[in-house]
């Protein structure tokens, strides 16, 4: 019951993948969320997001944002970053992520879903067969309340760490 909540794999930040391992493994496409996956929420993208979005491409990755943000949010954030998005996507409805695989032009298989939210990013992702990381949300240091499904989504991780569904897209934690 719990699986179609379980992420391939749960690191802390998207700095914490080793894109490499990924690549060596034949994944070609990154489909991000933007909020509290890449940068707080609502914040514009920074100098090392851009870096990273840079320095994936150069991999050789095809990348796609997949957002419930609208589209001045995405446009904002996309300022200094060269890849197509989908906007008030209304994750996770599935049809989203089919649209995401379209547009990417990859088969599913080779697609990875990276995001911070199960109810959304990870189930969405799951519901469609698409291989996903989920990262740790972001917020800020004296940000101390977060949402009920934050609570719920905490409940899950642990069932998660002593599933069988852990680590199952083998060692892509970046060695740091």
């Amino acid at each position: 019951m719990l699986k179609k909540f379980y992420p391939y794999e749960h690191v802390k930040s998207v700095f914490d993948i080793d894109y490499e391992k990924l690549y060596q493994q034949g994944f070609r496409g990154l489909v991000f969320d933007i909020d509290n996956t890449l940068v707080h929420h609502g914040d514009n993208s920074n100098q090392k997001i851009d870096n990273l979005f840079s320095y994936i491409k150069k991999i050789g990755f095809k990348t796609l944002l997949l957002t419930n943000n609208d589209e001045p949010r995405v446009q904002r954030f996309i300022e200094n970053i060269d890849t197509p998005y989908i906007c008030d996507a209304n994750k996770p409805e599935k049809s989203c992520y089919i649209n995401a695989v379209k547009s990417l032009n990859i088969s599913k298989e080779k697609i990875i879903c990276i995001g911070d939210q199960i109810f959304t990013d990870i189930l969405g992702a799951n519901r469609c067969d698409i291989p996903n990381i989920l990262v740790d949300f972001i917020r800020l240091p004296d940000e101390r309340k977060f949402g009920k499904r934050r609570f719920v989504e905490k409940m899950i991780l642990k069932t998660y760490k002593i599933s069988a569904y852990r680590h199952r897209l083998g060692d892509i934690i970046r060695e740091l």
